[in-house]
């Protein structure tokens, strides 16, 4: 059941650790640009569940949330899993094989920003939040890909069955399937709250995420506390069991392209 928040009429759906990393495009080991990176990953550890949700954000970058109302990307529920070792597995270093070119190998993927989450229920809507603990100041890196020391975003999720727009979306193979209680949510319409969260624990669903505020509390009436991190209290690499000799982590700690 939705929790009460500390700001009027907003309600906690979930809270938790979210993680931000970016992948350099094939055989870029030293991006320097969102042209030389592949993918933008956001981690999603709701508190008390063992459960890691690996999204892919469209774009390659947050929207701006400066710009309310205007900038909206969409983004796909990639992996879902009990253990962080299967999302450290899609995170990692990848080789593989082509006729043309021979091995080929994909770098792995840079830890780019760590803090807490939640899903509120506010004003008819739903919104994801979320406010950084590392870097302790954001950096170039984090500029680029439009991620704030704190930002909300209005979040909807896709009907499955409802067309997705022509080089759009997912294929239908990979869309989500959803138990009957989360279907009735659409009411047939093709887009619906994230309300429940539990939404966002089937693997292949699609979302939007539209800017709302780049001030949660002058937004909401809200704070999220913060705790300080360092390199050696890092969730990533305790939650996530990250390595830290596998991944660059300049980006993370000093906001910095790496």
């Amino acid at each position: 059941m939705a929790k009460k928040d500390d700001g009027e009429k907003v309600k906690t759906l979930e809270r938790g650790d979210i993680y931000f990393f970016y992948r350099p495009k094939i055989e870029e080991e030293e991006p320097e640009s969102l042209e030389e990176v592949q993918r933008l990953y956001m981690v999603l550890h709701p508190e008390g569940e063992e459960k890691y949700r690996l999204s892919i954000i469209g774009r390659k970058k947050l929207p701006d949330p400066s710009a309310s109302g205007k900038s909206r990307y969409w983004g796909f529920v990639d992996l879902v899993r009990k253990d962080p070792k299967k999302l450290r597995d899609e995170l990692g270093r990848d080789r593989y094989h082509t006729k043309t070119r021979g091995e080929r190998e994909v770098p792995e993927a840079r830890p780019l920003g760590e803090g807490i989450y939640r899903i509120s229920r506010h004003d008819g809507h739903t919104h994801l939040l979320y406010a950084l603990e590392l870097p302790k100041q954001p950096g170039e890196a984090q500029q680029e890909f439009q991620l704030e020391e704190e930002a909300s975003y209005i979040i909807s999720v896709k009907n499955p069955e409802k067309p997705t727009p022509r080089q759009a979306g997912l294929s239908e193979a990979r869309d989500a399937e959803y138990p009957k209680k989360l279907q009735k949510k659409f009411r047939d319409r093709r887009f619906a709250d994230a309300d429940p969260p539990e939404f966002m624990d089937h693997e292949g669903t699609q979302f939007i995420m539209v800017a709302a505020s780049e001030d949660i509390q002058e937004e909401l009436g809200i704070e999220l506390q913060t705790e300080k991190e360092s390199k050696a209290s890092a969730d990533v690499f305790k939650d996530l069991r990250v390595d830290k000799s596998k991944h660059p982590v300049k980006p993370l700690f000093e906001g910095e392209w790496e």
